[in-house]
């Protein structure tokens, strides 16, 4: 039963791994993937609305398949989509633009992406689970591994403190997004969370572009995508379809199997595949440091799974669920019957075990 659990629990291992990595890579892609809209004369929150739209669209049908016979959730969740939404979706996005008009796009980054250590946080108040000298270890690592990896090294330009206060909440929009997608309790499929959380983002972001709080700005031509002239839709739809609707569903399913906390810290890979589609699709190679810092973040996901609680036993166990028909018949019980009906208390009763045999029988 032990090692049957085991493997459970390296199964989902795997599989929030595989997830996460399969996350990490499509979020990763959206940098290079958007530099064509730009670079033709889009706005980033243009392209951050088409892009959550579109995936909104995209994961549409799958949702509604699998919420069947699963609708009265939405009774009681609904605020939990409302929030993963406007927070997790919409605002550590637009909190990330403002906060790039103000700061370097690594410093900006590197404020964001402190997110890990805030779910450490969280999880320590909210659930008593306080992090060992290992997850610190960890967190510490990877926190160096970014500042390498982003070269922040040398100095990184005037650090302006109202761009310091947009990416601390985007930071707060980054934590929520792994607390949320964390959350099994809830009962909603990932994908109902996901689509439910793209379109009160679609809704949001609409908002801010229609009242002038983003810049909204869209050239309806060719666009410039790995190394391809193509249509402006076609890279709307890639970056909508792989970087937002893929990206958003294996991610809460990664998060889903490797907790909050873990899973935030496997979400810093997402650097890396920025990094690494940057290299391969725009020739901005990585200077040396960069690979270090690449190797620093491993290192410290590597830390912070080791420092994880050992997960509990779900297996069930024959103390945990007491049998219909007792091994053996109490003594007490044999007496009154004994007394009762002139049976001699220490004659055996027909189908009893040995009180040896029943020792052994509650230890399977």
């Amino acid at each position: 039963m032990t090692a049957l659990t085991h493997d459970v629990a390296r199964a989902r291992l795997g599989q929030g791994l595989a997830f996460a990595l399969v996350s990490a890579a499509s979020f990763g892609a959206s940098g290079s993937l958007a530099r064509g809209l730009l670079d033709a004369g889009w706005s980033a929150g243009a392209a951050t609305l088409i892009r959550v739209a579109i995936a909104a669209v995209a994961l549409a049908v799958p949702a509604v398949l699998a919420m069947r016979g699963r609708w009265h959730l939405l009774r009681s969740t609904w605020p939990t989509i409302v929030a993963y939404g406007v927070f997790a979706v919409a605002g550590c996005q637009l909190f990330y633009f403002m906060a790039v008009g103000h700061l370097d796009v690594g410093v900006a980054l590197l404020i964001e992406y402190m997110a890990p250590v805030v779910v450490i946080g969280w999880m320590w108040i909210t659930q008593g689970s306080r992090p060992g000298a290992l997850t610190l270890g960890g967190a510490l690592l990877a926190m160096a591994g970014m500042v390498l990896l982003l070269d922040l090294i040398g100095g990184a330009g005037t650090v302006d403190l109202v761009g310091v206060g947009w990416a601390m909440l985007a930071m707060v929009g980054a934590s929520v997004y792994f607390v949320i997608g964390g959350d099994t309790s809830t009962g909603l499929p990932p994908v109902m969370l996901a689509w439910g959380g793209l379109v009160v983002a679609s809704i949001v972001l609409t908002v801010a572009a229609a009242t002038g709080l983003v810049p909204f700005a869209a050239v309806l031509g060719a666009v410039q995508l790995l190394p391809l002239a193509v249509p402006w839709w076609v890279a709307a739809g890639v970056l909508g379809v792989v970087t937002a609707a893929i990206a958003y569903v294996a991610g809460i399913a990664a998060t889903r199997r490797l907790g909050a906390r873990l899973g935030s810290f496997v979400s810093l890979t997402e650097v890396i595949a920025a990094a690494t589609f940057a290299w391969l699709l725009l020739g901005q190679a990585p200077a040396p440091i960069q690979f270090a810092g690449a190797a620093l973040i491993l290192g410290g996901v590597i830390l912070v799974k080791l420092g994880e609680p050992a997960a509990e036993t779900t297996a069930i166990t024959p103390q945990q669920v007491p049998d219909a028909m007792p091994d053996a018949i109490p003594a007490a019980v044999l007496a009154e019957v004994a007394a009762g009906e002139g049976i001699e208390a220490d004659r055996p009763v027909a189908g009893a075990e040995p009180a040896g045999i029943a020792a052994d029988a509650s230890r399977r």
